[in-house]
C-alpha cells in the first residue's frame, strides 16, 4: 500500500501528490516539523533521553518536581520562544491559504504554526505561551510569568546556549533556593496550559479535531512517530474512511501499514515540495 521499496523520493513525492490533488486535506504535525527551527524531536535522532518524564501526578504532589520543573522551563523559555517556523511550516501556511489545506492539528506546543500564518489550528497538546492558576482559574501570559521569576529570583542567569527538549525544558544544575511562580490574583498552583504525561487531552479539542478531520477527505501526518494516542486515534479515523493517507517522518511509525504513500524524509523538503506541486 506505501509503495515500490527501490522509489526514488521524487517519484514518492509526486505519487503522493498524485492522490492528494483536488482534495481537501487536513494535517496531523508532531515534534518532528519544528526540528529544522532548532527544537528537538522527542524521538529519533538528536533527541534528548528523558527517564523520568514530568507527569501530572508528580507536578501536583511533588514541590521538589514542581521547583525542577519551573527552573528547567524558565532556563529554557527565551531560545524555545525566540524559535522561527521553517520551511515546512510555511508551506502549511501558503497551501491553508490556497485552500488546499484545511487545517492543522498538532501535538506540538511551540506555537510555530500559527506564528508561520496559518489560520485554523488545533493545538490538542496544548501551547507553552498560556500559565493557568489550578486554583482560580486565571490566564497568564507565559512572558509576564517568566518576569515573575527573574524578580523573585535575581540570581538565576540564563545562558545563551541551551540544549533544549521539544518542550522548553533545560536541565538545571541546581534548584536550590529557586521560588516558584504563583498566581498573582490568589497565589494557587501554577501550570503551563500543556498536557503533560498522565493527562488526557481536553474532550473539546480531540472533538474540534476530529470535526477538522471529518471536513477534509485526506490526511497527512509530518513529522509524528505516532506513539501518542490521541494521534494513532485520529488516523484510525482516517483510516476506516479509507482516505488517503501520506506519511512524512524521519523513522517508522506506528501507522506504516496503513499508509498510502510514506516519506522517510524531513518535512522541510517534503511539504514545500508538495506545496509545489498541488498549487
Amino acid at each position: 500500500m506505501a509503495g515500490t521499496t527501490g522509489e526514488g523520493l521524487d517519484a514518492r513525492i509526486a505519487h503522493a501528490a498524485e492522490l492528494l490533488r483536488g482534495r481537501r486535506i487536513a494535517l496531523l504535525t508532531g515534534a518532528g516539523i519544528s526540528t529544522d527551527s532548532g527544537i528537538p524531536a522527542y524521538r529519533g535522532e538528536g533527541a534528548r533521553t528523558r527517564s523520568d518524564p514530568m507527569t501530572i501526578q508528580r507536578y501536583l504532589s511533588d514541590e521538589a518536581a514542581r521547583r525542577r520543573y519551573w527552573v528547567g522551563g524558565h532556563l529554557g523559555w527565551r531560545a524555545f520562544a525566540a524559535a522561527e517556523p521553517n520551511a515546512g511550516h510555511d508551506a502549511l501556511a501558503s497551501m491553508e491559504s490556497a485552500g488546499i489545506v484545511t487545517g492543522v492539528i498538532t501535538q506540538n506546543v511551540d506555537g510555530l504554526h500559527l506564528r508561520a500564518g496559518s489560520s485554523h489550528v488545533i493545538e490538542v497538546h496544548g501551547t507553552m505561551r498560556r500559565v493557568l492558576c489550578l486554583h482560580c482559574g486565571q490566564v497568564f501570559d507565559r512572558r509576564d510569568i517568566a518576569t515573575q521569576i527573574e524578580q523573585s529570583n535575581p540570581w538565576i542567569a540564563v545562558p545563551e546556549n541551551v540544549r533544549l527538549a521539544p518542550d522548553g525544558d533545560v536541565l538545571p544544575e541546581s534548584t536550590d533556593g529557586f521560588i516558584v511562580p504563583v498566581c498573582t490574583v490568589c497565589e494557587g498552583m501554577l501550570k503551563p496550559d500543556v498536557v503533560f504525561f498522565g493527562e488526557f487531552v481536553p474532550q473539546d479539542r480531540f472533538k474540534a479535531a476530529e470535526s477538522l478531520l471529518r471536513a477534509s477527505d485526506a490526511l497527512i501526518v509530518a513529522g509524528s512517530s505516532l506513539v501518542v494516542n490521541s494521534g494513532v486515534r485520529l488516523v484510525e479515523r482516517a483510516r476506516r474512511r479509507s482516505i488517503p493517507l501520506i506519511i512524512v517522518n524521519r523513522e517508522p511509525t506506528r501507522a506504516d501499514p496503513w499508509a498510502h504513500v510514506t516519506l522517510a524524509a524531513g518535512t522541510s523538503t517534503v511539504l514545500p515540495a508538495l506545496q509545489e506541486l498541488l498549487s
